[in-house]
């Protein structure tokens, strides 16, 4: 019995010895590779760019759920940069919003960070935009011109683009500004739509919902590890740090995670 179970064991070791590191994390849908995944980014940190979090919480999840991902950024400069620390505009900098997103990207090739004017709709099979004010300051003008912001013009045409392919749009935090902005009729979720103050966190940009409520869309509230799923339209929005926390990123970490199992779930019909 024993010898049995040695040999077994064995065997066992020399299957998984010759398997990809993946093979005991295979994600919920279909089979590792065969789902193409654009990312979107706006530089690199929450007050200036994509929020650091956000942008690796979605690498994580696509990586876990079996996606290959190829990351894209507007090869210009950001509005201004931002000092981290004291959250005020910094003096006398000035930076390009895809070398600042290049910091996200750790390999050659197709995982370097990309020109988003080169993005094709025809080589993936969804878009995802993570959040951040890049989204506001940088993607579109949102924050000098609220609902009447115009969306930088490789962005709007990516989001039309997919939209009209009838293919997945992932959208966290802040991101549903750039496509309720373009796209009529759409419904998504930033969260609640008063700012309910507790121990756990808030929520201090309850603005921004009414501002998609009058670009047209219809607003659902959800929590910040929820996402809603517009399945007419083929939208995924997560609230995520739309709802302030000190603590609490794994709530983060689940919303970023249910976005992105609906964006694969409906790229793979």
């Amino acid at each position: 019995m024993l010898a049995t179970r040695t040999l077994l064991s064995k065997q066992t070791l020399a299957v998984l010895s010759r398997q990809p590191a993946c093979f005991v994390h295979h994600g919920d849908y279909g089979n590792w590779g065969n789902t193409n995944i654009a990312v979107v980014f706006s530089g690199c940190g929450w007050w200036d760019g994509t929020d650091v979090h956000e942008g690796v919480y979605t690498m994580y999840h696509l990586s876990r759920n079996g996606a290959r991902f190829q990351m894209f950024a507007p090869n210009q400069q950001q509005m201004h940069v931002m000092d981290h620390m004291r959250k005020q505009p910094a003096s006398g900098e000035n930076r390009n919003m895809m070398m600042e997103s290049a910091r996200f990207s750790h390999g050659q090739g197709n995982m370097q960070m990309q020109d988003l004017s080169k993005l094709d709709v025809n080589s993936f099979d969804a878009v995802i935009f993570p959040g951040g004010q890049g989204i506001t300051k940088n993607l579109s003008s949102f924050v000098k011109d609220g609902k009447d912001c115009k969306l930088h013009s490789d962005v709007e045409r990516v989001l039309k683009e997919f939209h009209r392919s009838r293919k997945p749009i992932g959208l966290a935090s802040m991101a549903p500004v750039l496509a309720c902005r373009v796209l009529p009729s759409i419904e998504v979720t930033m969260g609640y739509e008063r700012d309910d103050n507790t121990r756990w966190g808030n929520w201090p940009h309850t603005n921004m919902v009414q501002a998609v409520k009058s670009m047209g869309a219809r607003h659902n509230v959800r929590e910040p590890y929820e996402a809603y799923v517009d399945e007419k339209n083929k939208v995924v929005s997560t609230p995520t740090f739309m709802w302030e926390t000190e603590y609490h990123y794994h709530y983060i970490f689940d919303g970023i995670g249910n976005m992105v199992k609906h964006v694969m779930r409906m790229s793979t019909k």
